[in-house]
């Protein structure tokens, strides 16, 4: 399971933004007095100059930070539509991820070098992408390294002008104009002090947050790459020995299933064998019987010229006779032909119906038994 926050840049965002709110609201509140801090009684230019370049860093460096907290954000959804659709067991785990995200693009290098049978460098493609995202955070880093030197720099240039307003002093009579001119360096030190302290305070925060999505979302890629993506393409000696026993023990399965099909077939084989040799046995018995009909019909022919002679049975009462006769004749020839395509019919039935033929051969025509 992958341990990543997903949605740690939103958050980030989140509080850039109330801090922002927060510090809009304090700077509204205390409007007069920054007024009076920062442009009111400057004897000089500096003040504006550096407090204005200290200002634009931190401006320049605070949308950078938005932009790649944005950016950071787009590569966690990626990456956990990534793993959303290996849970899901997707065929191509890429469907709908970004083409241009961190985790398409690593999923298409592994899938290009697996291609060539060479060894996937898990730790070789860990390094280069860590080293191609730390240049995303070079303006970022070079701004909080040297906001706070451009206020000790502010600073600096400040207390030189209050130096020059000292030396006004000394050199002239009043000394009044060189005494504004030291408030003036003194005031304007302060400002940019203060200015390059809290634009700092406020950039570092943020700037480590960065630093933490950062690390957070490569942490997630590469655990999504040793547990999702190298399995699908690398083959180590540990992990063919285990397909290799999972093999053994899936081909021991089919032998067994095999066995006892085979056993299933023979007992079949068995049933029918001994079901042919019954069909045949009651086939020979249906022959006899067939045979001893015929010979009880020819001595009816005889018997039926003599009994016609002698007037002792009714010529209705033959004619019914033989049609029932040929009637239970028909049914026994289907039932014979039923017997012989698809054994369905019962035997047994057959067998009261050719001894019904017989009794009916005798008692019908007064014959004597035969």
């Amino acid at each position: 399971m992958v341990q990543f926050k997903e949605n740690y840049s939103r958050n980030v965002l989140f509080q850039f933004l109330m801090l922002s709110l927060i510090t809009g609201f304090l700077i509204l509140i205390n409007l007069e007095f920054l007024s009076n801090f920062y442009f009111k009684h400057q004897e000089t230019n500096i003040g504006y100059i550096v407090n204005g370049s200290i200002l634009s860093l931190f401006l320049v460096g605070a949308f950078r930070l938005i932009y790649l907290l944005i950016h950071y954000g787009s590569e966690e959804n990626a990456l956990a539509r990534f793993i959303k659709n290996v849970h899901h067991n997707k065929t191509l785990p890429t469907g709908k991820v970004d083409k241009k995200s961190l985790i398409y693009n690593r999923y298409v290098s592994v899938l290009e070098i697996s291609k060539h049978n060479v060894a996937v460098n898990h730790s070789a493609l860990a390094a280069t992408l860590s080293a191609t995202e730390s240049t995303r955070l070079s303006l970022p880093r070079f701004i909080s390294n040297i906001l706070i030197l451009t206020g000790v720099f502010g600073t600096i240039l400040s207390l030189s002008i209050a130096l020059v307003g000292a030396s006004d002093i000394i050199d002239s009579a009043d000394g009044i104009s060189g005494m504004n001119i030291v408030i003036h360096g003194m005031s304007t030190a302060l400002s940019t002090t203060a200015t390059a302290i809290v634009c700092y305070l406020f950039f570092g925060y943020f700037y480590m947050k960065l630093t933490d999505v950062q690390t957070e979302l490569l942490s997630g890629i590469e655990q999504a790459t040793t547990l999702y993506i190298m399995p699908r393409f690398t083959f180590q000696t540990d992990s063919m020995l285990h397909e290799v026993g999972a093999l053994v023990k899936a081909l021991h399965e089919a032998a067994r299933v095999m066995s006892n099909t085979q056993a299933d077939f023979s007992q079949a084989g068995r049933s029918l064998s001994a079901l042919s040799g019954n069909t045949a046995e009651n086939m020979m018995r249906l022959s006899s019987d067939i045979n001893e009909i015929k010979l009880l019909l020819a001595d009816t022919d005889g018997n039926l010229k003599t009994l016609t002679g002698e007037n002792t049975i009714s010529q209705k009462q033959l004619s019914d006779d033989v049609n029932e006769i040929k009637s239970l004749l028909a049914d026994a020839g289907g039932n014979l032909n039923a017997l012989t395509g698809s054994n369905t019919t019962s035997q047994k039935q057959l067998s009261d119906e050719m001894n019904e033929i017989k009794l009916l051969l005798r008692d019908g025509f007064r014959l004597p038994p035969h």
